[in-house]
């Protein structure tokens, strides 16, 4: 059965990017350290397998245009992307693997859970997490959290519905981060 994965890396202080959107800070790669795979030291492997168990992605509008949509393919797999607007000409034309959903979170969910078959779709974004948090179609969260505190920026959990209960499924902790799997109880 497909599962809908957030997996991203948090500050302690609750922020995925800077203030200037960067992701982890000037540096732009500070909360993604941890997953550098050329240092056989990293802890990187053990995530391997779930990040390789990914089907699909579905993307938040403003993260897939600052990511340019992956260049069309994140890896292979399909992008999904809910937005109320028209894909910029780019997505629209010259990315067959991206698709504009306009009809709500839960349609491009059900979109992407089918076009991964058997496997995962990993969501990306702060505002499609919250939404899809929201419509109860997120089952499950893998939290990343870096030993910084960027003290202003994109939070990853800034609006939510309101109480959600989760359920840890595991925990990993490394010098470089403190890995948490969290099932959404719906």
């Amino acid at each position: 059965m497909s599962l809908s994965v957030l997996d991203m890396s948090v500050s302690v202080d609750g922020f995925v990017a800077d203030v200037n959107d960067y992701l982890g800070g000037e540096d732009g790669e500070r909360l993604h350290a941890w997953a550098d795979s050329r240092d056989p030291s990293r802890p990187v492997k053990q995530f391997e397998d779930e990040w390789n168990a990914a089907g699909a992605i579905l993307a938040g509008r403003r993260t897939a245009e600052l990511m340019d949509h992956w260049g069309g393919s994140h890896g292979g797999l399909p992008i999904f992307v809910p937005s109320h607007r028209p894909p910029p000409p780019a997505a629209r034309w010259g990315y067959p693997l991206v698709t504009y959903v306009s009809d709500g979170i839960e349609s491009a969910m059900a979109q992407a859970k089918a076009a991964a078959g058997d496997k995962d779709v990993q969501v990306r974004g702060a505002n499609v997490v919250q939404r899809a948090l929201e419509a109860g179609v997120l089952d499950e969260i893998q939290i990343h959290q870096i030993p910084v505190l960027l003290g202003d920026g994109r939070r990853l959990f800034d609006v939510l519905p309101g109480l959600t209960e989760l359920e840890i499924r595991h925990v990993i902790d490394t010098p470089e981060a403190t890995h948490i799997r969290y099932a959404v109880r719906h």
